[in-house]
This record gives C-alpha cells, sequence and structure tokens, in this order.
C-alpha cells in the first residue's frame, strides 16, 4: 500500500501565519506535522523560500529533531520507553510483545498506516516504569495483559469511522 495522497491547499495557510517571524520555523513545521501527520518533502521549498532560508537548512532541522518526520506514520504512534526505569522493570519485554502484536519492528508502520512503532530513549514517566505513549497518551506499569487489551482498544477505534 502507498502512502496516502496528501493535498498541500492547507500549506500555504500554515505558511501565511509564521512567514514574518525571525525564529519561526520550528513552530511552522510542528503546525505542518500536525496537520499532515509528517513533513511532506514537497514542502521544503515553499516553506524555504516564506522564510527566506535554503531548503537544505529548512531539511537539516527536520532531519535533526526526532520529533519530526518526512516519512508519513500511522494513526497511532507506539512509543515504547527504553530508558533505565523502564529497563529495568521489563521494557524489553513489552517491546518484545508490541513487535509480535503489531507485526513490526522498530521504526516500521503498517501497510495500512494505522500503527508506527518507535523506541524513544525516556518519555519522563519513571514512576510508571515500564511504560509507553500511543499518540499523547500514556500507559504506564505495564504487563503483557494490560498491553493486549490497550492494543486491542486502539484497534477497535481503528475499525470505529470516529476512530
Amino acid at each position: 500500500m502507498h502512502p496516502p495522497e496528501i493535498e498541500l491547499n492547507e500549506l500555504d495557510g500554515i505558511i501565511e501565519r509564521h512567514k514574518n517571524g525571525k525564529w519561526e520555523l520550528i513552530p511552522l513545521l510542528q503546525d505542518v506535522q500536525a496537520t499532515y501527520g509528517y513533513i511532506p518533502p514537497e514542502s521544503i521549498t515553499p516553506i524555504a523560500e516564506a522564510l527566506n532560508l535554503y531548503p537544505s537548512q529548512v531539511q537539516g532541522v527536520v532531519t535533526f529533531y526526532s520529533g519530526f518526520s518526512l516519512k508519513p506514520k500511522g494513526k497511532y504512534v507506539c512509543r515504547v520507553c527504553r530508558g533505565t526505569a523502564c529497563h529495568v522493570k521489563g521494557s524489553r519485554s513489552i517491546l518484545r510483545l508490541m513487535k509480535r502484536e503489531l507485526e513490526l519492528e522498530e521504526g516500521e508502520t503498517s501497510p495500512d498506516y494505522r500503527f508506527t512503532l518507535e523506541t524513544v530513549a525516556c518519555l519522563g514517566a519513571c514512576f510508571l516504569a515500564p511504560t509507553m505513549m500511543i499518540n499523547r497518551d500514556y500507559f504506564g506499569k505495564l504487563s503483557p495483559t494490560k498491553l493486549s487489551s490497550v492494543l486491542g482498544e486502539y484497534r477497535q477505534k481503528g475499525n470505529n469511522k470516529n476512530g
């Protein structure tokens, strides 16, 4: 399956809101990513032109920050914490189970663009170890049963028209 086709018609409005500020590149990129789910490569040149930057400068910022992506991600981005507290509390087995349940390796997106699996150095919720996030929702004190339940909920959401 190919990445979903995107319409860049919203890009002009996003650029317009940001083009007069001196330090607007990162907020502009955040808005683009929030709108499209990633930074479409074809948006790099118009962004650079609007901010009087070289496309390579914009590309450099996008590739430097791990929060930006040049590739489409799934509707549900699953981030498993690999920090020390989570590691000690069993995040390795949680990641192994995630890989099996989603049939994905780290950094992969499902062919239907429903799930993306990532790992992060720390989610900052060490007291809830082992921890993961799905989009902006945190899930802590994970066990295999709890993980299966959470993934089941997100699979259901994906099957609903409103989810």
